[in-house]
C-alpha cells in the first residue's frame, strides 16, 4: 500500500509540475510488431494562452509487397489555455471515411460526427499526449470518431527509453478505456517521448518511436 501512495503522489507531482508546451513538434515513426509502416506528426504554434495543434498520421501496412491496410488522419486543434475550443478532423480508415468538427459554443463544445451531434460542457479535452494536462483527465474526446470517452489514467513508474540512440529516464503512464489499452512515455520536465498499444486484438503491437 504505500508503495502505491508513494507513487500516486510522484504521479500526481509529475503532472502538475510539468510545464504546458506553448509551442513543438513531435514526430514519430511508427512500428508494427517492430517493422515501420509509416508515421504520425504533431505541431503546436503558440501565442500566451492560444496555441494550434496539426497532426498528420499516414500508415501503409504490407503483406507479400501488397498494401494490406491503409490509414490517413488528419486533425487541426485549438486550444484556450488547456481546454479546447475547436478541432476539425478527416480520417480515411482503410477506406472508410470518418470526420468529426467541434467549435466552443457558450460553456460547451458543440460536437459532429458521422455518429451525430452533441454538446459537451466545461473544459474538455482531447486525446492530447504531448500536453501533461490530459494525465489528469478522467474523460477525453476521441478526434477520430467524435466519442467522449471515458478513461482511467495510472503511472506504471519509473522507466528506461531508449530515444535517437541514448537511454533516457521517463515515466510510463497507460490509458485505459479506449478499445486498446495505451502506454505513454514522457521525460521529467513532461515532454512525450513513446507510445505503445496492442492492435488487431491484442495480437500485434503498434509503436511511436521519437524521430
Amino acid at each position: 500500500m504505500k508503495r502505491v501512495l508513494v507513487a500516486l503522489l510522484c504521479a500526481a507531482s509529475f503532472a502538475a509540475h510539468a510545464e504546458r508546451p506553448a509551442s513543438g513538434s513531435w514526430n514519430f515513426r511508427v512500428l508494427l510488431d517492430g517493422k515501420p509502416i509509416g508515421t504520425h506528426r504533431f505541431t503546436l504554434k503558440g501565442d500566451g494562452e492560444r496555441r494550434s495543434l496539426e497532426g498528420k498520421a499516414a500508415f501503409d501496412v504490407k503483406v507479400l509487397g501488397l498494401t494490406a491496410y491503409r490509414y490517413r488522419h488528419e486533425v487541426e486543434e485549438q486550444w484556450q489555455g488547456d481546454c479546447l475550443v475547436a478541432l476539425s478532423s478527416k480520417t480515411d480508415d482503410d477506406g472508410k471515411a470518418l470526420a468529426v468538427q467541434a467549435k466552443k459554443d457558450g460553456d460547451a463544445l458543440a460536437v459532429k460526427s458521422n455518429d451525430g451531434s452533441e454538446m459537451l460542457e466545461g473544459c474538455v479535452m482531447s486525446f492530447a499526449y504531448w500536453h501533461p494536462a490530459m494525465l489528469k483527465q478522467t474523460r477525453l474526446l476521441n478526434a477520430q470518431t467524435g466519442k467522449y470517452e471515458r478513461v482511467k489514467i495510472e503511472p506504471l513508474g519509473d522507466a528506461k527509453l531508449d530515444v535517437q540512440g541514448r537511454p533516457v529516464d521517463a515515466k510510463r503512464w497507460r490509458i485505459s478505456g479506449p478499445e486498446s489499452p495505451v502506454e505513454l512515455w514522457y521525460s521529467a520536465d513532461g515532454d512525450w517521448l513513446a507510445l505503445e498499444s496492442k492492435v488487431s486484438r491484442g495480437k500485434r503491437t503498434l509503436r511511436y518511436v521519437r524521430e
